[in-house]
């Protein structure tokens, strides 16, 4: 297969296929579809699609109103209607949204016929609140236990994960008894032994797209190109089409780490990007990076917003049900910690990537996300000698924005950068 065939197919093929998921959503009440709202961290899509329910992801919504240069009118909606600035931005757009009848700029959001929340974010269980008032829809909380300490995860065989796999295992059917009352359908545990399949194939493939950045130059930006693929990844989880989508991205990978083919024309600068990106201005954003020959070369967002995904988890089609519970654990765990405990995320990215430089992202209206970047700042620094930035603004707010005060922090990260690598050279 030649260069121009493959090389760019993945971020293409993930624009359409967004395009064609947002029109099954315009349509589904219309096939009688009912539409479950979910999150990134511990979504069941495999479940959900077992019968043949439309999943809905709020987040992603509202991430691609901040894109389109068009979330200032939904949060000002939100914010007249009374909800406070200083919420989560992502929220504010919902609920701008659902009062808007579900007009978004991709499609008609269907209205929730059922919400399924994990506590992987505090914010979740108080936005499920908001559904349950406007529309009366029943919500479903699944709590799944995190590390207790940092590097303290138990794993299948401890006596510890299997208490807390049996404690996930039982919500998960009780989710169940609820899904078959929604859609009206009796649970198929072969039906949901394909879409574990097809999960199996994508988290195989996203885990080797993941570790073929570790070529230099980089092969793909962490932060442009894999909030492409971050949303393939939960969106079509569980699905053929999915699988084939990471299956074919992988070639197109190793056919540019092969030939030497980077994100960048000239890659000079190795990094690492942690939090949520900068959406109102993300075209911009990437290029004052990309422009001083930056590549984003991992992330922690590729981490706990794929939904567990990064890990390459295989479930035991055996038994489904209690490995659907052993991947729920694990994945929302993971996500979990790769917010609380970054430190730890970071320095195992060091060496494998061979990163030059952290570039931390804390937003106003995430706290999950933003809380202890300085902690972890200047843990990283004490650990590893490696040289990092911290950058305040938000994911969806363009008012606190603010382009110029960004571009001149960039511009002298990258010349302590340059002057760091010319010492070591000289010495």
């Amino acid at each position: 297969m030649n260069s121009p065939a493959i090389v760019g197919r993945g971020v293409t093929e993930g624009a359409r296929m967004f395009r064609e998921w947002f029109a099954s959503l315009t349509e589904a009440p219309q096939r009688g579809r009912p539409a479950a709202y979910v999150f990134v961290m511990g979504s069941f899509n495999e479940l959900l699609l077992a019968f043949d329910m439309a999943p809905v992801f709020p987040e992603i919504n509202s991430l691609q109103m901040a894109v389109r240069r068009v979330a200032h009118e939904y949060l000002n909606e939100a914010e007249d209607y009374g909800y406070s600035p200083d919420i989560c931005g992502y929220v504010k757009a919902d609920v701008a949204l659902q009062l808007r009848k579900g007009r978004h700029p991709m499609g008609v959001i269907p209205k929730p016929d059922v919400a399924i929340l994990t506590n992987a974010c505090n914010t979740y269980l108080k936005w499920g609140e908001i559904w349950e008032r406007m529309h009366g829809t029943p919500v479903v909380t699944v709590d799944i236990p995190g590390s207790r300490a940092s590097g303290r995860q138990t794993w299948p065989g401890d006596p510890d994960f299997e208490r807390d796999r049996i404690y996930v295992e039982r919500q998960i059917r009780e989710l169940i008894a609820v899904l078959e009352r929604v859609a009206k359908k009796k649970f198929d545990v072969d039906r949901l032994r394909e879409t574990m399949g097809h999960a199996n194939a994508m988290s195989r493939s996203f885990k080797q797209l993941i570790e073929l950045n570790r070529s230099t130059p980089a092969v793909f930006n962490a932060v442009s190109e894999g909030t492409v693929y971050l949303g393939v990844a939960n969106g079509f989880r569980g699905t053929a089409a999915g699988a084939a989508y990471f299956r074919d991205l992988v070639e197109e990978m190793s056919y540019k780490a092969a030939n030497g083919l980077g994100t960048i024309n000239e890659e000079k600068h190795r990094l690492v990007f942690v939090g949520v990106p900068c959406y109102p201005i993300f075209r911009r954003f990437n290029e004052l990076f990309s422009e001083w020959g930056g590549a984003f070369v991992s992330s922690t967002y590729l981490w706990f917003a794929s939904g567990g995904a990064g890990l390459g988890w295989q479930y035991d089609l055996s038994r489904p049900i209690e490995s659907l519970a052993e991947g729920a654990l694990i994945g929302v765990r993971h996500a979990m910690d790769c917010m609380f405990f970054q430190d730890r995320a970071l320095i195992d990215l060091i060496d494998p990537y061979r990163v030059d430089g952290v570039v931390f992202h804390g937003i106003k209206s995430c706290r999950t996300t933003s809380t202890g970047l300085s902690d972890t700042r200047r843990v990283l620094g004490e650990r590893r000698d490696i040289p990092s930035l911290l950058l305040e603004s938000d994911m969806m707010d363009r008012r606190v924005v603010s382009e110029a005060q960004m571009k001149n922090r960039v511009d002298a990260f990258f010349e302590g950068l340059a002057s760091r690598k010319l010492a070591r050279t000289s010495a």
